[in-house]
């Protein structure tokens, strides 16, 4: 796959490696690097290969958030900062609902656009020297990219009120207490820890893990009734209709590891 100025992608298998190469700018979530990610997000999705994806920043920095230079520029023309805002929207909501499991592998400073990144994801790793937070009015900004959203569902309202108002960044270590990660590592293995993940993934039905993360994220937009009933009627369809979900019992009775589908 072809990679552009800002983000080098990189095929290893059955992984598709998105990686932030701005390191002198703290890989910035600036306008031409959305429309890269919302660009790679959909090609990506596109091969039947890839099961998973890892995202990661060059340097010192997973990603500092939005370029403070260029939003001076799109805070004076109205629809230019609209049609930004709706890509970074775009991009955000597709690796929401990609068929492919996103990892962020959070390799130092995640703030602000880098933080609504992360909350994207579906799972995140950090490096103990890594710091993350909204940091947003730090420098008089708000977030645009579904921050405010994502973020108090991800770790609680008060939390949430509290890196949203103070601009606080926490350690990795606090970032897992708060669930913002699910993991902290050493910094020389971060990478090497975001690959066994994906290998463990690899091992699990990939039906199955879309599945998962379908019923999971219904949580997003359904109200506890409506997504009771949902997980219901996507069961019963997997169940009886997949071919792994009747491979995994009878894999268990015959005592043996069930061979998936691919």
């Amino acid at each position: 796959m072809a990679s552009g100025h800002n983000i080098e992608i990189e095929l290893k298998g059955a992984c598709a490696w998105l990686t932030f190469t701005r390191a002198d700018k703290l890989n910035p979530l600036d306008w031409a690097t959305v429309r890269e990610l919302k660009a790679a997000v959909a090609a990506i999705e596109a091969k039947p290969e890839v099961m998973a994806v890892i995202i990661t920043g060059r340097g010192r920095s997973f990603s500092a958030g939005g370029d403070l230079d260029g939003y001076i520029g799109l805070y004076q023309n109205p629809d230019k900062f609209a049609a930004f805002l709706n890509d970074f929207l775009q991009a955000l909501k597709a690796i929401e609902a990609s068929s492919k499991i996103y990892l962020a592998a959070v390799n130092g400073v995640c703030v602000a656009g880098g933080l609504e990144l992360l909350l994207a994801c579906d799972l995140a790793i950090a490096a103990e020297s890594a710091k993350i937070g909204d940091g947003h009015l730090n420098f008089g900004q708000l977030p645009g990219a579904g921050g405010s959203q994502r973020l108090p569902r991800a770790v609680g309202l008060l939390r949430a009120k509290h890196l949203m108002l103070t601009g606080d960044l926490v350690s990795a270590a606090e970032a897992k207490q708060i669930g913002l990660v699910n993991e902290v590592v050493p910094d020389t293995q971060l990478l090497a820890a975001a690959e066994a993940l994906v290998t463990r993934l690899g091992e699990k039905s990939r039906v199955g893990l879309r599945g998962a993360k379908y019923l999971a994220n219904l949580t997003l937009t359904a109200d506890l009734d409506s997504g009771l009933r949902q997980e219901i009627e996507f069961v019963l369809r997997y169940a009886t209709t997949e071919h792994d979900a009747t491979e995994g019992l009878v894999a268990f009775k015959e005592k043996r590891k069930p061979v998936f589908s691919r």
